[in-house]
């Protein structure tokens, strides 16, 4: 039972370091025309959204999926980080778990 615990506590460790790893990792990803691009982080922080281009020039309803598309594209993203790093630090490849 002692190895079970201890087991547990190394995997705990495992997943708080693996946050850490996460919340430290930051990528950008933009929407597919460009119009925006977001900066986000491993535990799905919006740390930054630019807006490509002149505002007065785009519709409203274009920026709106822009915005959409670029953030839908970072949250898959990070989900991927995520597994990638769960992979790594337990052995484990648990899909769509994160």
């Amino acid at each position: 039972m002692f190895d079970k615990v201890k087991q547990l506590m190394e995997m705990q460790k495992k997943m708080q370091e693996m946050k850490r790893q996460l919340e430290n990792t930051v990528f950008d990803i933009s929407s597919s025309d460009g119009l925006v691009k977001i900066t986000m982080n491993g535990a799905q922080e919006v740390k930054e959204v630019n807006i490509q281009g002149n505002i007065q020039e785009t519709e409203k309803p274009n920026l709106e999926k822009a915005i959409k598309d670029a953030y839908n594209k970072a949250i898959k993203h990070s989900h991927e980080i995520a597994a990638e790093k769960m992979k790594n630090n337990t052995g484990l490849n648990l899909p769509g778990l994160i």
